[in-house]
């Protein structure tokens, strides 16, 4: 089984190339199919879910946790459980056994019994902030002053989060097998190179 697990600062892309490199690779892609199932599983609305853990779920909840965070009792918090809920859902994935690319999440920590291949996909702040004001929602129309704090919260929560998964720092070069600066590329020319890569490392182990 190969598993590849994307995390990427807000705008960089990451999404996007994640599904490319499943397309090419001919593996399952999860991404908000993760949040529909912690939905599902926990009765919630999908957008409230994903709002809480994605943008605004931890500001409240301390790292100091961390040490007690496999005690469901102790933690079962709202966000908190949550977070639980979808680091079983993540767990479920890898049980299937199957070839798959998993978009943020922590995937990295939480599977790393199964060795995946971890990619860290970063942009320079020009590039972000174009790449977010492109694909914005139909709707949605926020100032480069307003995306910037965005881009900053979202990536701070993510911070936050790995912290209370694991202690480790979201980002740091170590945690990754490849890290690839998108800025100057257009995605879909970009994947082949990342995919082949990935499977490069996959065939090494072998």
């Amino acid at each position: 089984m190969k598993i590849i697990t994307i995390s990427r600062e807000f705008g960089s892309g990451g999404r996007e190339l994640g599904r490319h490199i499943a397309d090419l690779l001919d593996c399952d892609y999860y991404d908000s199919e993760i949040i529909a199932a912690v939905a599902q599983k926990s009765g919630l609305d999908a957008n409230y879910v994903e709002n809480t853990l994605s943008n605004h779920g931890w500001q409240n909840v301390s790292v100091t946790h961390r040490p007690a965070f496999a005690s469901a009792a102790r933690l079962q918090t709202g966000k908190v459980g949550l977070l639980l809920e979808q680091k079983r859902v993540i767990e479920a994935i890898a049980k299937l056994g199957k070839d798959c690319v998993i978009v943020g999440r922590n995937a990295d920590v939480i599977l790393a019994p199964h060795q995946p291949f971890n990619l860290f996909v970063c942009a320079e702040t020009a590039a972000k902030l174009k790449r977010c004001m492109e694909r914005a929602p139909e709707g949605e129309k926020l100032s480069e002053r307003e995306l910037l704090h965005k881009m900053k919260q979202i990536d701070k929560v993510r911070t936050q989060t790995r912290a209370i998964l694991s202690g480790s720092q979201w980002g740091q070069r170590d945690a990754y097998h490849l890290t690839v600066n998108t800025s100057d590329w257009n995605i879909k020319d970009l994947a082949p190179a990342v995919a082949g890569f990935a499977a490069g490392w996959f065939g090494r182990k072998q």
